[in-house]
């Protein structure tokens, strides 16, 4: 069934729909909507008895730029010029990205215009917005960069925005993280590894639930045709070593998100695993990435310090 259709239904016979039917349509909700209206003039051009308003078809074409818009990026307010204005979306949607300073829902800081966009999508629990923009930025950038550049920036930024706010926009941060989750398999979805390459095993310390670091190593590596085999969240010891032995990788490497987690004696433990024959018996290389081995780098491991960094360091082992 067609949900569209439904909430066309909804509308009055005057051809208007309530605010509350058009947020359900686009998936926006009231309050932007009355916000759009109140502060730029997106709004109906109509309102019933003068108080209710009442979205025409006209009027939602313009929220769907404007949606588009924001989502790309822009500023609200100079989005909401351009809608005004009259001005074609898709060419204003496609303009190069820049850096922007602009005020926004979150503290996004100096970043491309994309990343503000996801950050805004995200704010809006606008899931087919997110989708559309993170596809998008894949294409046009590839995978390392959209994850430096746009994808961790802006989780960086909702994970600060629910911490200083009493666990407030928790739920954006879960959707958001739902999505770019998604986009980063998608975009390693069938690719076979090149014959003979080393083997990596990808896996967060036991007690660490941060994944998503990992997940894009994962995906970026299967772009390059090299093997992996990703584990997740809070792996246990014993199942990483049974999982190294069983395999026989050239590399594992353990994320760490805080010092809590950040584990020496499981670095330890993993190179002194063997397997092959007797008399070529071989050893995995150990490496740590994430933030919790900061300034603490076990002995026997290697620190990959970012993701272009960590391909280029497991592709020549």
């Amino acid at each position: 069934m067609d949900p569209t259709g439904d909430l066309l239904a909804e509308a009055p016979a005057d051809g208007g729909m309530t605010t509350g039917a058009v947020a359900r349509l686009l998936g926006v909700a009231p309050t932007t909507l009355r916000s759009w209206d109140r502060r730029y003039g997106i709004g109906p051009a109509a309102r019933q008895d003068g108080r209710h308003r009442r979205w025409t078809g006209a009027d939602i074409a313009a929220l769907r730029h404007m949606c588009a818009l924001t989502s790309s990026g822009l500023p609200p307010a100079e989005a909401a010029r351009t809608v005004l204005a009259g001005a074609s979306g898709p060419s204003e949607a496609a303009r190069p990205a820049r850096a922007s300073r602009a005020s926004g829902p979150l503290p996004i800081g100096r970043a491309r215009q994309e990343c503000r966009g996801l950050a805004r999508a995200a704010v809006r629990l606008d899931a087919p917005a997110l989708d559309e923009l993170l596809t998008a930025v894949l294409d046009r950038y590839g995978l390392p960069a959209a994850w430096d550049e746009v994808m961790m920036p802006a989780l960086h930024a909702v994970g600060r925005k629910w911490e200083t706010e009493g666990e407030r926009y928790i739920e954006v941060e879960h959707l958001l993280s739902w999505h770019v989750s998604g986009a980063l398999r998608a975009a390693a979805a069938g690719r076979a590894p090149a014959p003979g390459a080393g083997l990596a095993l990808l896996a967060c310390v036991p007690g660490e639930t941060h994944t998503l670091a990992l997940e894009a190593l994962a995906a970026t590596l299967a772009q390059q045709g090299l093997p992996v085999r990703m584990f997740g969240a809070a792996v246990p010891a014993g199942a990483l070593e049974d999982a190294a032995r069983r395999t026989g990788p050239a590399a594992v490497v353990l994320w760490a998100q805080s010092r809590k987690t950040a584990s020496p004696a499981l670095v330890a433990r993993l190179n002194a695993i063997e397997w092959g024959v007797r008399g070529a018996r071989g050893r995995p290389v150990v490496c740590v990435a994430g933030p919790g081995w900061a300034g603490r780098q076990p002995p026997g491991a290697r620190h990959l310090t970012g993701l272009a960094d960590a391909v280029d360091t497991l592709a020549t082992l």
